[in-house]
């Protein structure tokens, strides 16, 4: 006891504080320098300084608290059972959960609500609301959460967000009138909660009316049935119910696809998907839905691709740096560096098993085999005694690992990423496969100069996608990976990070494939979740980027050449993806790449 330093004991309470809260003696407290997240009873916290400072302190006990209070007062099976499938609806939906819950311990403990307050402040710093200059810029899940927030509890909106709320407060107010109330009156209660935030979510024309589901397994049967009898078809334009651009009605094409299999969302997958997206605050909507039949008529354009690029990543910051952000990334890879190698030994040997020579043995004529030697010498005549050299057919083969540089992989997933991306492209390098490593994200938030361009020319109606596309060659297929091992650190830049666009950036890397010579080319994505640009969702049909996603996915599933797979980051990208994988582990990553891969090359050799 005598080594254990402040902070260490601080872990300890901290840990039989939540265990206390939660109900839960299975609680384990660990500390990140990344954002702070709960994956079922492991809490990750931010870790304060070692001379505890009282804020960071609070904090820390803040996330602890509200991570502590979900496993409490939370089921997920509700909460995914009757969840709005429109993305704005949906955000909303869980950030007013999330204030429930906080809100039954800020009601109780005095010291809780303090620390949840701390813990609020940091999530807010980090939300689009405290960049917002007009009202269509505002998060609707954000300044709704904090109003509610206000009326439950009594704290006010934190200064940082005050100015974005302030956009919003009389529509919403105006919108919701009553419904505050009733919600403040049942928060003990998460299925009358529930109803009652649907109902809040209709006043705010953010969903269609819908039937609640009974909690029972029969419910479940019929949600999508009665859901899809009781929407009705108002016509009006989402510019003419609500201020904020973001908070659009969903399109035909949406209502098309959101039939009973996207309602019945089953528990087991529930509790490693939306939780942890709740967690994190208010962070752009990530939507992840079922697979569904896509609309026989959906046009997908750009306003102008005029101001798009493609551009090498050495030509993104200049060498000096390029050689900072390298040696950054060498230094994480120092602590994987046992389990990189052996994960990398395997996949050679799995690769280079299938490339090597194979014999046919029990020949008439060939080289003498060894095995029958003791027949050889007895009788000498005897056929059968030989084996016959040949060699497998292997293809050709190119990887192409296209990775997703949108802001919410910021921090330890675009860390693994990168790290994974080095290590895949040494290995198969080693094992005579060609690797292609791209990166895709937009080159600023909210639109850039596209959308610009629009509103320069009037705002004209339904204009598609409207934000400046960056597409990243990290390493060239031909290209050694010697001289693409810098520019894998550009990943770690700050700034780098923004918005992403799956769709379009799936055909550009499926494009670059058909171009190549090779006979098996495979293309890997690795992603956080759904597309999302604010920009273009404010202006178009809710589903518009995550439509165009899923019929670009369906087209390179069923018609080309390019085999596709998946790995999801803390989201389930199987509902878009047929052969994918979901970690909620980043360090999962690699293992798990390797394993895809190496099961791939092992289908086609059968």
């Amino acid at each position: 006891m005598s080594d254990e330093s402040p902070l260490d004991r601080f872990k300890s309470v901290l840990t039989g504080a939540s265990r206390a809260v939660a109900h839960e003696p299975e609680v384990e407290i660990a500390w990140t320098a990344d954002a702070p997240v709960a994956n079922g009873n492991n809490f990750r916290l931010p870790m304060p300084g070692r001379n505890l400072p009282r804020d960071q302190a609070m904090e820390a006990r803040g996330f602890a608290d509200s991570f502590a209070l979900k496993l409490r007062h939370h089921s997920e099976g509700l909460h995914s059972r009757n969840a709005p499938g429109e993305p704005t609806a949906r955000a909303c939906y869980d950030a007013v959960e999330q204030v429930r819950y906080e809100a039954l311990g800020a009601r109780d403990y005095k010291g809780m609500r303090d620390n949840l307050d701390a813990a609020l402040v940091v999530r807010t710093q980090g939300d689009p609301i405290t960049r917002a200059s007009r009202a269509d810029e505002v998060p609707m899940q954000a300044a709704l959460a904090l109003l509610l927030r206000e009326h439950l509890t009594g704290q006010p909106v934190p200064e940082a967000a005050r100015e974005g709320v302030a956009m919003l407060r009389d529509w919403i107010e105006e919108k919701a009138e009553g419904d505050f109330d009733a919600l403040s009156a049942m928060l003990d209660d998460q299925q009358a909660f529930q109803q009652l935030s649907l109902s809040m979510l209709q006043h705010l024309e953010l969903t269609k009316a819908q039937s609640l589901e009974p909690d029972t397994e029969e419910g479940e049967d019929q949600d999508g049935e009665d859901e899809n009898e009781q929407q009705s078809d108002d016509g009006e334009t989402s510019e003419d119910q609500n201020p904020s651009e973001v908070a659009s009605e969903p399109s035909e094409g949406d209502d098309e696809g959101e039939s009973e299999d996207e309602r019945q969302t089953e528990e087991d997958n529930s509790d490693s998907e939306e939780g942890e997206e709740g967690d994190e605050g208010m962070l752009p909507t990530r939507p992840n839905r079922p697979w569904t039949e896509l609309p026989l008529k959906f046009d997908y354009k750009a306003y102008t691709e005029a101001f798009d690029e493609v551009v090498a990543a050495n030509d993104l910051c200049d060498e000096e740096e390029l050689t900072r952000l390298r040696a950054y990334l060498d230094a994480q890879l120092k602590g994987l560096q046992g389990i990189v190698t052996k994960l990398a030994n395997r996949l050679q040997r799995r690769l280079m098993a299938q490339q090597n020579r194979s014999w046919d043995f029990d020949q008439e004529e060939g080289l003498i085999d060894a095995a029958r030697l003791a027949r050889v010498i007895i009788s000498p005549g005897h056929s059968l005694s030989y084996k016959v050299e040949r060699e497998v057919d292997f293809k050709d083969t190119i990887v192409t690992l296209l990775i997703d540089n949108s802001g919410s992989m910021r921090g330890r997933p675009i860390s693994i990423a990168a790290i994974s991306a080095d290590v895949l492209a040494r290995t198969l390098e080693r094992c005579g496969v060609k690797t292609e490593i791209l990166g895709f994200t937009t080159r600023a938030w909210k639109g850039g100069q596209s959308r610009e361009a629009w509103l320069g020319g009037g705002k004209p109606a339904g204009p598609g996608r409207l934000n400046d596309l960056r597409h990243i060659v990290y390493k060239k297929a031909d290209m050694p990976y010697r001289h693409a091992r810098k520019n894998l650190g550009l990943m770690m830049r700050e700034g780098l990070l923004k918005e992403n666009i799956d769709g379009e950036a799936l055909l550009w890397a499926h494009a670059r494939l058909l171009a190549r010579p090779e006979d098996r080319r495979v293309l890997m994505v690795i992603s956080d979740g759904a597309p999302v640009d604010d920009s273009t969702l404010s202006v178009n049909n809710a589903g518009y980027l995550e439509l165009h996603l899923r019929k670009v996915i369906d087209w390179i599933e069923k018609q080309s050449p390019v085999q596709l797979v998946a790995i999801g980051i803390g989201h389930d990208v199987t509902r878009y993806y047929r052969r994918a994988v979901t970690i909620m582990d980043v360090e999962q990553l690699a293992g798990t790449m390797i394993e895809q891969l190496a099961g791939l090359f092992e289908e086609e050799s059968k």
